[in-house]
Protein backbone atom coordinates (compact mmCIF):
# COMPACT_ATOMS: atom_id res chain seq x y z
CA UNK A 1 0.00 0.00 0.00
CA UNK A 2 1.51 3.31 -1.03
CA UNK A 3 1.64 5.85 1.75
CA UNK A 4 1.66 9.53 1.43
CA UNK A 5 0.53 12.18 -0.79
CA UNK A 6 -0.03 11.76 -4.64
CA UNK A 7 1.08 14.21 -6.90
CA UNK A 8 0.46 14.84 -10.69
CA UNK A 9 2.99 15.47 -13.41
CA UNK A 10 2.68 15.56 -17.05
CA UNK A 11 3.73 12.28 -17.77
CA UNK A 12 1.24 10.70 -15.22
CA UNK A 13 0.20 10.07 -11.20
CA UNK A 14 3.64 9.18 -8.91
CA UNK A 15 3.55 8.76 -5.12
CA UNK A 16 5.51 10.54 -3.14
CA UNK A 17 5.85 9.75 0.62
CA UNK A 18 5.14 12.26 3.29
CA UNK A 19 7.97 13.01 5.92
CA UNK A 20 7.47 11.34 9.22
CA UNK A 21 7.99 13.84 11.96
CA UNK A 22 10.28 13.62 14.51
CA UNK A 23 11.47 15.67 17.50
CA UNK A 24 15.01 15.04 18.74
CA UNK A 25 15.46 16.30 22.32
CA UNK A 26 19.45 16.60 23.41
CA UNK A 27 21.77 18.54 25.33
CA UNK A 28 24.45 17.99 23.31
CA UNK A 29 25.05 20.36 20.97
CA UNK A 30 26.60 18.57 18.00
CA UNK A 31 25.27 15.48 18.74
CA UNK A 32 21.97 17.20 18.11
CA UNK A 33 22.92 19.07 14.93
CA UNK A 34 24.70 15.91 12.76
CA UNK A 35 21.98 14.15 13.42
CA UNK A 36 19.24 16.50 12.85
CA UNK A 37 20.94 17.12 9.52
CA UNK A 38 21.10 13.21 8.82
CA UNK A 39 17.72 12.74 9.42
CA UNK A 40 16.25 15.68 7.03
CA UNK A 41 18.76 13.96 4.58
CA UNK A 42 17.06 10.83 4.88
CA UNK A 43 13.48 12.77 4.66
CA UNK A 44 12.44 13.31 7.55
CA UNK A 45 10.99 16.31 9.22
CA UNK A 46 12.82 17.63 12.11
CA UNK A 47 12.49 19.62 15.39
CA UNK A 48 15.14 19.63 18.26
CA UNK A 49 15.36 20.83 21.25
CA UNK A 50 18.69 20.62 23.78
CA UNK A 51 16.32 20.14 27.10
CA UNK A 52 13.57 18.19 28.02
CA UNK A 53 11.54 21.69 29.23
CA UNK A 54 12.11 22.93 25.37
CA UNK A 55 11.37 19.54 24.28
CA UNK A 56 8.28 19.36 25.94
CA UNK A 57 7.00 22.75 24.57
CA UNK A 58 8.44 21.91 20.55
CA UNK A 59 5.96 18.77 21.05
CA UNK A 60 3.44 21.17 21.87
CA UNK A 61 3.71 23.16 19.16
CA UNK A 62 5.11 20.79 16.71
CA UNK A 63 3.15 17.10 17.69
CA UNK A 64 5.22 14.56 15.89
CA UNK A 65 5.14 11.20 15.40
CA UNK A 66 7.74 10.13 17.41
CA UNK A 67 10.25 11.01 20.02
CA UNK A 68 13.94 10.76 20.18
CA UNK A 69 15.30 11.99 23.25
CA UNK A 70 18.23 11.80 25.98
CA UNK A 71 17.45 10.74 29.11
CA UNK A 72 19.55 12.71 31.45
CA UNK A 73 19.28 16.53 30.73
CA UNK A 74 18.74 19.87 32.05
CA UNK A 75 15.48 21.12 33.05
CA UNK A 76 13.18 18.05 32.88
CA UNK A 77 14.98 14.64 32.18
CA UNK A 78 13.81 12.60 28.95
CA UNK A 79 11.26 10.43 31.41
CA UNK A 80 9.96 13.39 33.04
CA UNK A 81 9.48 15.36 29.33
CA UNK A 82 7.91 11.92 27.97
CA UNK A 83 5.26 11.87 30.55
CA UNK A 84 4.69 15.34 29.96
CA UNK A 85 4.22 14.88 25.96
CA UNK A 86 1.88 11.52 26.21
CA UNK A 87 -0.20 13.53 28.56
CA UNK A 88 -1.36 15.71 25.09
CA UNK A 89 -0.53 11.98 23.08
CA UNK A 90 -0.39 8.73 24.92
CA UNK A 91 0.47 6.61 21.86
CA UNK A 92 3.41 8.46 20.84
CA UNK A 93 6.24 6.61 19.66
CA UNK A 94 9.57 7.10 22.30
CA UNK A 95 13.20 6.42 21.49
CA UNK A 96 15.63 6.77 24.26
CA UNK A 97 19.46 7.47 23.58
CA UNK A 98 21.29 7.19 26.51
CA UNK A 99 24.70 6.38 27.20
CA UNK A 100 23.84 5.14 30.92
CA UNK A 101 21.01 2.10 30.00
CA UNK A 102 22.69 0.48 32.75
CA UNK A 103 21.80 2.99 36.02
CA UNK A 104 18.24 3.53 34.32
CA UNK A 105 17.66 -0.18 33.43
CA UNK A 106 14.26 -0.32 35.63
CA UNK A 107 12.76 2.90 34.34
CA UNK A 108 13.90 1.37 30.52
CA UNK A 109 11.95 -1.46 30.72
CA UNK A 110 8.91 -0.19 32.24
CA UNK A 111 8.86 2.20 29.53
CA UNK A 112 9.51 -0.83 26.65
CA UNK A 113 6.80 -2.45 28.55
CA UNK A 114 3.89 0.10 28.97
CA UNK A 115 5.05 2.30 25.91
CA UNK A 116 7.10 0.29 23.59
CA UNK A 117 9.65 2.30 23.53
CA UNK A 118 12.85 1.76 21.95
CA UNK A 119 16.38 1.98 23.47
CA UNK A 120 19.77 2.63 21.78
CA UNK A 121 22.61 3.06 23.76
CA UNK A 122 25.27 5.66 22.94
CA UNK A 123 27.80 5.66 21.40
CA UNK A 124 25.66 4.84 17.94
CA UNK A 125 25.59 5.97 14.44
CA UNK A 126 23.29 7.80 12.50
CA UNK A 127 22.66 4.80 10.10
CA UNK A 128 21.21 2.66 13.48
CA UNK A 129 19.04 5.67 14.19
CA UNK A 130 17.74 6.00 10.61
CA UNK A 131 17.44 2.12 10.69
CA UNK A 132 15.44 2.03 14.14
CA UNK A 133 13.39 4.71 13.66
CA UNK A 134 12.09 3.64 9.83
Amino acid sequence: MVQGLLHYLDRGLIAVRKPRKVLFVEDDDALRQVFEEKLRAEGFEVWTACDGLQGYSCYFRHPTDLVVTDIQMPELDGFQMMRCIRGINPSVKTVYVTGAAERFRVLLEREKQEFGAVIIEKPFSSEKLVTVIS
